[in-house]
């Protein structure tokens, strides 16, 4: 007999009480920090605009980071997603495909940046690496479950007319896909953007390094100010993911829905 919704709720419940109590999860300690962090914000206002130049130069390497990363990453999910679609590649190609692509995306990018520091040195490089491995990793399994949720009535037809994978792919998936892949790619690059901003606490190159030093050094303003040219980038970014979804992909609402 299964819990009905009240059994459910009170099983979950359960769950973040002993959840709380294993964790040693306390609100009255954030309550009584409360203070600290007003001293804190306090000393992050104290902005330091002698650092923008330095700031701007090491958001550039951010970017660039992110952009290089987003296109390795992206130039190898492609294909290795397609192969790892089931309605696509044979399921002997598909489920060893899937499960690299698993551990791929298993490892977060600040490990991979760790382990890639070790092989290449400190500096961007290895930052790049490390995007692209976890973009291989993210973007591999969104690809393949787009391809497998297409409609299969298009690939039937192809079949029935002698149509070859290669053509089935070229011709129906590909095309079917576009927005989609066009969506998630843009929201990896915003991703990888906020996700280089950390791989400098490791080394990797990037903004973080310099954050991550006034943070040590407890220079909080200085750090702010770094944080906020990265609030900049992200919302300018933002703002023209926008753009570029409203001109490439279709069914998007030209107005706010009123109501």
């Amino acid at each position: 007999m299964g819990l009905g919704r009240n059994g459910w709720l009170i099983l979950l419940a359960a769950l973040i009480i002993v959840s709380a109590v294993h964790t040693g999860f306390n609100p009255s300690v954030l309550a009584a920090g409360w203070p600290n962090l007003g001293i804190i914000l306090s000393e992050m206002m104290a902005l330091d605009m002698a650092q923008l130049s330095r700031a701007f130069l090491a958001i550039i390497e951010t970017l660039e980071m992110a952009l290089l990363g987003t296109a390795v990453g992206f130039l190898l999910a492609l294909p290795l997603s397609l192969l790892a679609a089931r309605n696509i590649a044979h399921p002997y190609i598909a489920l060893p495909i899937r499960a690299c692509l698993i551990l791929v995306r298993t490892i977060p990018s600040l490990l991979w940046a760790l382990l890639f520091v070790v092989v290449m040195g400190l500096g961007a490089p290895a930052g790049i690496m490390a995007l692209a491995m976890y973009s291989l990793g993210f973007m591999g399994k969104m690809f393949y479950e787009t391809f497998e949720s297409q409609n299969p009535e298009a690939y039937e037809a192809l079949a029935v007319v002698g149509a070859s994978r290669l053509q089935v792919v070229r011709f129906v998936t590909l095309p079917e896909a576009a927005p989609h892949i066009l969506n998630q790619l843009l929201f990896m690059f915003e991703y990888n953007v906020r996700a280089s901003t950390i791989l400098g606490f490791v080394g990797a190159g990037g903004i973080g390094f310099y954050i991550l030093n006034y943070l040590q050094l407890l220079e909080y303003g200085r750090a702010f100010t770094y944080l906020l040219v990265v609030l900049a980038t992200v919302l300018a970014m933002d703002w023209l993911s926008m753009k570029i979804r409203a001109k490439y992909i279709p069914n998007l609402p030209a107005t706010r829905i009123r109501g």
